[in-house]
């Protein structure tokens, strides 16, 4: 399925890029891409909800990335979300780099946790982006799996009600080059990424 212009084009871009993903990740998204197809195949609804410490980068990449992936690859039954062991806001850093890849977002009022409406295909429902706990009322009460995004989380959240499959894909934490003119390029190294393995997986599930 079509997405936003820009986005389809970061899409067909990251795509070449398949081969260069390290074998041990690739077997980590097997693990991905085995849950969904397990799911397509008994035709039963796919829940991902992606976790990271605070619900600020990460998890909300991850969740906007599958959402994407799930759409180009055709798989409209499949539901993301995000959260974290405790909600700060979804970081500008990263809120920049998913609109320079092709997202389009919608910048509210200022707070101190906005809620952004995200776009990524046409005639779509945005997807609504803001920092909440993994147990937020938001997010499905069961039969769903939890992407682990960062290894603090993994580590701390040793439980999450209702999960029925539990993966840790985790990335490194952009933040450590936050107040440094890197800032900019860490945050789209680290988007460029997760959405690279995250279409992979999906890929994966037609294949």
């Amino acid at each position: 399925m079509t997405l936003l212009p820009c986005l389809q084009q970061t899409v067909q871009e990251l795509a070449l890029d398949f081969d260069s993903i390290p074998a041990a990740r690739k077997a980590l998204l097997g693990q991905l891409s085995h849950y969904i197809k397990e799911k397509l195949t008994a035709n039963k609804p796919i829940k991902l909800v992606f976790i990271c410490t605070h619900n600020s980068r990460r998890s909300h990449m991850a969740q906007l990335w599958a959402q994407a992936a799930a759409t180009y690859y055709g798989m409209p039954h499949v539901q993301c979300y995000s959260g974290g062991t405790e909600a700060t806001a979804f970081h500008p850093h990263a809120v920049a780099a998913m609109q320079e890849l092709g997202f389009a977002v919608q910048h509210p009022r200022q707070s101190d946790n906005p809620v952004y409406e995200v776009r990524y295909a046409p005639q779509t429902p945005p997807l609504m982006a803001w920092s909440k706990r993994f147990d937020d009322k938001t997010r499905p009460e069961s039969g769903f799996c939890a992407v682990m995004t960062c290894s603090e989380a993994d580590q701390n959240c040793p439980f999450v009600p209702g999960t029925e499959r539990r993966l840790g894909l985790t990335y490194e934490d952009p933040k450590h080059f936050d107040e440094t003119p890197q800032a900019a390029a860490m945050y789209l190294e680290r988007a460029r990424q997760i959405g690279t393995e995250l279409l992979y997986a999906f890929q994966q599930v037609n294949s």
